[in-house]
């Protein structure tokens, strides 16, 4: 017996979309709120007047203690910049709290026009995307952020000024340097990617070394601004380990060399069934001999 595919038209696929659009958009309301307003701990429920402390305001005080340096003070330049962190904090932790469910609906659009190698290597690609930027994320807050401040404060020495620093430059300091690291540990993610689907060969990447290895200077230099020589260097060490490893993977995928040949979107396409490439026009497969129509 056939089975029978159900066809949806373009209309019934946006429609789809903004319903699973709208699943995320509720839910980064509801743990935005969430955040703001939820107790971060159960005595609250015992002593309400007096316990009372905010789940993003517990955060930002595990931050504070964790990487404000001994000696160093947050003041509120303005009188609105407590609010305004308030607000952001609570929406960067809520945004935190919706990209699994955000992942989770796209995957479940884009899923069934997906054939089942595209399935692997996309669910493959996720799990290495993850596993990267979740260490990017524990590098940049317990070594990138600390090397940073004892790399500053010695400026405000230098120049006689006091240990002050406004309290949002602190918060976003940590933000910014901690996510940014996050990211950058993901590009061999995307090398990988890449590689696989042959936009990119391995030897482009290996004889153009030099280049690419200058383009992680500038890219650490671009996080880390005015950190210091050690932080730099401990960043651009650990990219370029990163970058060779996902060469070796990529080598992987690549298969044998001979046999690699850049992707040409418009001259060449896969083959629904075997996946090798063929011809644009091919009705037919040249490999399995079955029909692409």
């Amino acid at each position: 017996m056939l089975r029978k595919e159900k066809y949806m038209t373009f209309w019934e696929h946006t429609q789809e979309l903004i319903q699973r659009l709208r699943i995320v958009f509720y839910t980064l309301i509801i743990s935005t709120v969430a955040v703001m307003i939820l107790p971060a701990n159960l005595s609250f429920f015992n002593n309400p007047f007096v316990s009372y402390e905010p789940l993003i305001a517990a955060v930002l005080r595990m931050v504070r203690e964790r990487a404000l340096p001994p000696g160093v003070k947050l003041i509120g330049l303005e009188f609105i910049s407590p609010i305004e962190l308030y607000l952001v904090s609570s929406l960067v932790l809520g945004l935190i709290i919706t990209l699994p469910v955000f992942v989770y609906e796209i995957l479940k659009f884009v899923d069934p026009a997906l054939y089942p190698h595209e399935r692997r290597a996309l669910y493959s690609f996720l799990a290495y995307f993850s596993v990267l930027f979740v260490s990017g994320l524990f590098f940049g807050y317990y070594f990138l952020v600390p090397l940073g401040f004892a790399a500053l404060i010695p400026f405000f020495q230098m120049v006689g000024a006091e240990l002050y620093i406004s309290v949002t430059d602190f918060y976003y300091f940590v933000f910014f340097l901690t996510i940014m690291c996050g990211l950058a540990f993901t590009f061999p993610a995307f090398l990988v990617l890449l590689v696989k689907y042959r936009i990119i060969g391995t030897d482009m990447l290996t004889r153009g070394r030099r280049y690419l290895y200058f383009l992680l200077l500038v890219v650490v230099f671009a996080i880390t601004p005015g950190e210091g020589g050690l932080a730099n260097l401990l960043l651009f060490s650990i990219l370029s380990v990163l970058f060779e490893v996902g060469i070796l993977i990529a080598k992987r995928s690549e298969g044998k060399k001979e046999e690699f040949t850049p992707l040409l979107p418009f001259m060449e396409k896969r083959c629904k069934f075997c996946n090798k490439t063929i011809p644009a026009d091919a009705i037919f497969c040249p490999n399995c001999k079955k029909s692409q129509r």
